[in-house]
């Protein structure tokens, strides 16, 4: 078969015969690669995310608490300078992580995701490293998501009158019932939630610049003072330049928190309607996520709120969440405006319940993923008639359910702690997207296949990933550098933080276990060559069901109106 190019959107891809299959379009799969890419009815998922949908998921998929609140910490720590730097530079690999994953989804958008790009273009052992390490985030995650919104609608109404277990039964009843009721369902919810989410932040952006300016209530125009006076970077565990920089460091674990779940996009590929041209473009508003919302808040709070205030201090210590812990709030007081807590409290509780829901869907899908790669029980690849991996959803569902062990006060620290483990979890999944990525290249190039025939190349290509992949190493093993530090008031006086040091760093000996584990007990001992990686299976018939999309939209546009000026410029590019 020859190459028949798609030219789309200034793309073209090619379908190209494979080696596996000797052409067949139907050749069965559960080879010696281990994978399964066409699916039975019993074990395949839906292509039921429209465009909109993944564009806002895309947009404000990652929008969450590590960004409204997570940054007054950061601040506190180690001044305005630090937590811009930081944010900037983990952003910059977030975009490189998804344009990494971008390229690989965009040519073979497979319903077990990433961990099934490891799987074929790696090394099965990565594949199933990297499936359970991602498993093992979001089933910590979502219960941690639950207690954060329970804890939230105590704003309203106290512990001592309704006690906080309640609230976590209704949103856990409630995520579930969302996954349950099928990819479109929740594709709709997210895409409202996800709208919310946007413009929340777009108000803060806007309201908090308003205030830069001297159009608060208090007429106050501060520019770049705080940088000035108290200063732009605060020394931590030590002084003068070797101070600052421990400061700047301790800033990029909550950075990386704050940009966990950017890769959604990733999970969501299989169940997207013509991924190679919706994905792109999701990758392309991550960037201007990244730079809008992420890199803007921290500039804009940085010289709204000065490091040394008592009031971020106090939010930062003695509240964990909700508005009161929020630096927005903090700018907003020292503005002298008032009776906004409230409102920005209810949107943090829409935050924590979409992190919360889309959390128990990668949990889900994750599971699902590593069944069809053959690394799971086969049941939890079997799904209903809407497409829902059900024993999956049911199994991440009854876990999350040790949200209810947070319902003492004592357990709250517990909490504190699987936030340590989810973000090196999280680390840990970046680096296998980044490694898979260079064995990708390695194996498309080996294979001769251009980048000309690819839907989406990454802009920085290797280069880009080498670096992403370098500094990713560097944080996941120096991100609890602070618990090797004599730090006087810590908990307990010790001088070492071994708690810390343990749900820190736990997550990395986990995962070269799996790795090597599954190198000596496996079916699949060795990694493959770049002339034995699989680029071609079920290629064909995802070529087949993009172009059956494609003609049908070609059909349904040519049969009606394509709208107006307004809707050609302001909504199309949006569905």
């Amino acid at each position: 078969m020859g190459l028949i190019h798609r030219k789309d959107q200034g793309t073209s891809v090619a379908r190209l015969p494979s080696p596996q299959s000797s052409g067949d379009e139907k050749a069965p799969f559960g080879d010696d690669h281990g994978h399964n890419v066409l699916d039975s009815p019993e074990t395949g998922l839906h292509r039921g995310l429209r465009s909109r949908q993944i564009t806002m998921i895309a947009i404000g998929g990652a929008i969450g608490t590590g960004l409204i609140i997570g940054t007054g910490s950061s601040l506190a720590k180690a001044g305005p300078l630090s937590i811009l730097i930081s944010y900037t530079i983990v952003g910059f690999i977030v975009y490189m992580v998804m344009c990494a994953l971008g390229e690989m989804a965009t040519y073979l958008p497979i319903q077990s995701g990433f961990t099934g790009y490891a799987a074929r273009f790696c090394d099965p052992a990565l594949g199933f490293s990297l499936g359970y390490t991602y498993w093992f985030k979001y089933i910590i995650v979502t219960p941690n998501q639950l207690t954060a919104a329970a804890l939230v609608i105590q704003y309203w109404v106290p512990r001592e009158k309704v006690n906080p277990g309640v609230f976590i039964a209704v949103f856990l009843v409630s995520i579930i019932l969302i996954n349950y009721l099928g990819i479109k369902f929740f594709g709709e919810i997210e895409f409202w939630l996800s709208s919310v989410k946007v413009l929340t932040i777009v108000g803060l952006l806007i309201l908090s610049l308003v205030l830069v300016l001297g159009g608060g209530p208090d007429h106050d125009r501060k520019g770049f003072r705080y940088w000035k006076d108290p200063g732009a970077m605060k020394p931590a565990y030590g002084t003068g330049d070797t101070g600052r920089f421990l400061g700047l460091w301790s800033t990029f674990v909550t950075a990386t928190f704050a940009y966990l779940g950017t890769e959604l996009v990733g999970v969501t590929v299989g169940e997207a309607q013509n991924p190679r041209r919706v994905i792109p473009r999701a990758i392309k508003l991550t960037f201007w996520r990244i730079v809008v919302f992420y890199v803007l808040s921290v500039l804009l709070i940085g010289m709204l709120v000065p490091y040394d205030s008592p009031r971020l201090a106090f939010a930062t210590k003695e509240a964990t969440t909700g508005a009161s812990a929020s630096p927005f709030v903090v700018a907003m007081i020292e503005s002298g405006i008032s009776g906004l807590p409230g409102f920005l409290n209810a949107c943090i509780l829409i935050f924590v319940f979409s992190a919360a829901n889309s959390d128990l869907y990668i949990a889900t899908r994750t599971l699902y993923g590593l069944a069809k790669e053959g690394n799971s029980a086969s049941i939890f690849a079997r799904t209903d008639q809407r497409g829902v991996p059900i024993y999956a959803l049911g199994l991440s569902a009854s876990i999350a359910c040790i949200a209810f062990l947070n319902v003492a006060d004592d357990s709250r620290k517990v909490f504190t702690y699987f936030v340590n483990l989810v973000t090196i979890f999280g680390l840990l999944t970046w680096i296998s997207i980044l490694v898979t990525h260079i064995y990708f290249v390695k194996a498309r190039r080996a294979q001769g296949i251009e980048k000309h025939q690819l839907a989406y190349t990454a802009p920085f290509g290797l280069p880009g990933t080498y670096f992403a992949l370098g500094f990713c190493i560097v944080i996941a093993l120096f991100k609890n550098f602070d618990v090797f530090i004599h730090v006087p008031d810590r908990d307990g006086g010790e001088n070492f933080d071994y708690v810390n040091f343990i749900t820190g760093y736990i997550g990395i000996p986990l995962y070269l276990i799996m790795i090597f584990g599954y190198k000596l007990l496996g079916p699949k001992r060795q990694g493959w060559t770049p002339m034995t990686a699989d680029l071609h299976s079920g290629k064909e018939a995802i070529d087949r069901e993009e172009e059956e999309f494609l003609a049908n939209k070609a059909a349904k546009q040519g049969s009606g109106k394509r709208g107006g000026w307004f809707y050609r410029h302001f909504i199309a590019w949006l569905l």
